[in-house]
């Protein structure tokens, strides 16, 4: 099919691109304790870009049956599309990237059940007052890629994953815990999960003040994910930077952070979710530095991007439903030396950020944040004293960067798309209630 798609585009274009996507997916859902519903899904959808008279034009469907009307949609769409500066490339090297496990097709509905009612049951025995939900899925993906400059590449990826969640109401009071684990390998167990939530029910067992001012702040790997990773990210993509809207622009090479603080965007990771071969264009995966030592090194760009830029592709053209755009793979902190028992044990008084909620919505390209701290633990005296509630978090991601107390030896990766340490900031702006 893709074959036919292609040399029915190269009639009415001087390039063409088809991108097919396959899946097969099995989610298991709980609420309130008890089996929700177990779906299973299937679905394919096709992506054609052409090149016309110097032009982008692009179609997509989700119906098979409309392959052969794709040509003529995206040749309709060329007419208003985007200059094209770049070639669709040929076929790369592209790297041995380990995402596929055929032990996830044999994990049955049944053992996925009993590892959801296993889950919560183990929660349930920390506290039978919490209200539960959890997640289980497994899938396969199927990606193949066909371009008129000689391409045809693809690649079969599995995923487990798994997810757990506890509310206890007192009063007005709502207290939220969760956590979740997921690989291109299957899980067998759901044990390390309730562990996780485990500790932050432990943590947040008693509701302690805090007050108002600045003070030492340590964020976990979910907060850093929450609070510290977006401004990041964003900050760093080709296409901000190349529209000028990235504070980060024309900051290539100099020293921005602190030089304890390196981030790598590494698709090369054995059996990570995000991990992949060649990106959504069919350049060759690679291990991108963003921040070596606190020194700005790289930003990341698909092929249109680079090419405004007069750059190389970095291999993180996505798609989300449309035309390719860059994205992070899978981003990775560089872990420090120091536990989080020794950050902690140095603090008189602190905050510790394991959720934060609302962070995104201020100037979140210029650093700027500002939310509620959705789960957060005051540190008195070198201990978790306990859970604080009604208290709020500000300050500027950028400032906070360019002094780290100290970054943690706990990095873990959060749903495939970042591994990240807990990073201790010695000053931020809190107000409590």
């Amino acid at each position: 099919m893709l074959e036919k798609i292609i040399e029915q585009a190269k009639k009415v274009a001087e390039q063409a691109e088809c991108f097919m996507v396959e899946s097969e997916s099995a989610p298991i859902h709980f609420e309130a304790n008890q089996l929700k519903n177990i779906e299973s899904k299937q679905s394919l959808s096709l992506a054609l870009r052409i090149i016309k008279d110097g032009k982008i034009g692009y179609a997509a469907s989700s119906n098979p049956a409309n392959w052969p009307k794709l040509a003529d949609m995206a040749l309709e769409t060329a007419a208003y599309g985007q200059t094209a500066r770049f070639q669709f490339p040929a076929t790369q090297t592209c790297p041995e990237v380990k995402i596929f496990d055929p032990e996830v097709e044999t994990v049955s509905l049944e053992e996925m059940v009993k590892l959801g009612k296993d889950m919560i049951t183990g929660l349930l025995e920390i506290n039978p007052d919490l209200v539960c939900s959890a997640s289980l899925a497994k899938s396969t993906l199927r990606i193949r890629l066909l371009n008129t400059s000689g391409a045809d590449i693809s690649y079969k990826k599995s995923h487990f994953s798994m997810g757990l969640e506890g509310t206890l109401v007192r009063g007005t009071d709502m207290l939220f815990v969760g956590d979740g684990l997921s690989s291109c390998r299957p899980i067998r167990s759901g044990s390390e999960v309730v562990n996780l939530v485990g500790k932050q029910l432990e943590r947040a067992s008693r509701n302690v003040t805090l007050q108002s001012g600045e003070m030492p702040v340590i964020f976990t790997p979910h907060g850093v994910g929450s609070t510290i990773i977006p401004a990041r990210s964003a900050a760093l993509n080709g296409k901000l930077v190349q529209e000028k809207a990235s504070p980060l622009a024309g900051k290539l090479g100099e020293q921005m952070f602190d030089p304890a603080f390196s981030l790598v965007d590494d698709p090369t990771q054995s059996f990570s979710p995000n991990s992949r071969p060649f990106d959504d264009e069919g350049t060759a995966s690679q291990i991108t530095p963003m921040v070596e030592n606190g020194v700005i090194k790289n930003f990341i760009y698909d092929l249109r991007t680079a090419a405004l830029a007069k750059a190389k592709s970095t291999g993180n053209a996505e798609r989300h439903g449309g035309q390719p755009a860059p994205g992070f793979s899978a981003l990775m902190i560089k872990p420090g030396t120091v536990s989080f028992e020794e950050m902690v044990s140095g603090i008189k008084e602190g905050l510790i950020v394991e959720f934060m909620m609302g962070a995104e919505q201020g100037n979140v390209l210029g650093g700027d944040f500002s939310g509620n701290v959705l789960l957060g633990y005051k540190i008195e005296n070198g201990q978790i004293a306990g859970r604080v509630k009604d208290t709020m978090l500000s300050g500027n991601i950028y400032n906070a960067l360019k002094t780290i107390n100290a970054i943690g030896s706990d990095g873990r990766w959060l749903d495939g798309e970042l591994f990240s340490p807990s990073i201790y900031f010695p000053k931020l702006s809190v107000a409590a209630k």
